[in-house]
């Protein structure tokens, strides 16, 4: 294994510590800015996760095996993941409604509640309103997690296709899909009829079983192992997408994910990513 550490904050006495915690004479390597590794870590160190845990660091103890060239397709959620914000919540705001809206989405992501019934309830919550009410959402409040360029910037280097996969709506899907040059997208449609939300989505809903088999059948058809392939996501109903994968990568997750994620990134952007999968 080697120990990946990342993050803004790092200073070299925050490697000195780490390297004489880990009492090794190898020496850490410099991947990128605010990124380093240590080679031939034979156990995990509950002392040195704690540590960077108190400094605000990420830090993962990654599996050799597990470098970008070996990989093949990348499955990605999107709110909270590839974007800063849920967009079902920001969409609830501009009329009024976060808090009700935004307390059923928060207990959906901890695995509290069943998703496409919560989804359900809260796009019935949003009956009248208007087309342009989205439009506003995607205008003003939309944007690119950090990172986020970056990473599909070295997928796209190392052919590692890209699939978005979502709960949340095709509106600010496909649009997420071209401002990063996407090669798929899989979403929910909001019903509208005459300029407004009729409080119904169309077809079945998008949850968690329907992100896993996005992930496998993308991936026979591309002809890859399970090995082959990544996941991330930040909450409850990335489970089973994540636990599909030969990776599980937790963005800024929820406890429940972190806990069953291959990988967990907590401070750095998205550009982590490659920071775990360098060498």
């Amino acid at each position: 294994m080697r120990l990946v550490i990342q993050g803004s904050t790092i200073s070299y006495s925050h490697l000195a510590h780490i390297h004489q915690l880990c009492a090794t004479s190898v020496q850490f390597v410099q991947i990128a800015q605010h990124a380093y590794y240590l080679a031939n870590q034979a156990t995990p160190l509950a002392s040195v996760q704690l540590f960077c845990t108190e400094q605000k660091i990420d830090c993962a103890y990654v599996q050799d095996k597990h470098i970008v060239k070996n990989y093949g397709l990348c499955v990605m959620d999107m709110d909270s993941t590839l974007i800063s914000i849920e967009c079902i919540d920001e969409i609830a705001d501009i009329v009024g409604i976060k808090p009700q809206i935004a307390a059923i989405t928060e207990r959906a992501m901890l695995g509290e509640l069943d998703f496409a019934q919560s989804l359900r309830e809260r796009v019935a919550l949003l009956k009248g309103l208007k087309e342009s009410d989205l439009m506003r959402v995607l205008n003003e409040r939309l944007s690119l997690n950090p990172g986020a360029t970056e990473w599909i910037a070295a997928c796209k280097a190392n052919n590692i296709a890209t699939l978005l996969v979502s709960g949340g709506f095709t509106f600010f899907a496909d649009r997420v899909k071209a401002m990063l040059n996407l090669d798929y997208a899989v979403s929910n449609t909001l019903e509208i009829i005459g300029g407004k939300l009729t409080g119904k989505v169309l077809g079945d809903i998008v949850d968690a079983q329907t992100k896993a088999d996005e992930l496998i059948k993308l991936r026979e058809k591309l002809g890859l192992t399970s090995a082959q392939t990544i996941a991330i996501g930040d909450g409850a109903n990335d489970l089973k997408m994540m636990a599909a994968a030969g990776i599980g990568i937790a963005y800024h997750a929820k406890p429940i994910v972190q806990a069953q994620a291959t990988y967990a990134l907590n401070f750095v952007g998205l550009n982590g990513v490659t920071g775990l999968l360098t060498t």
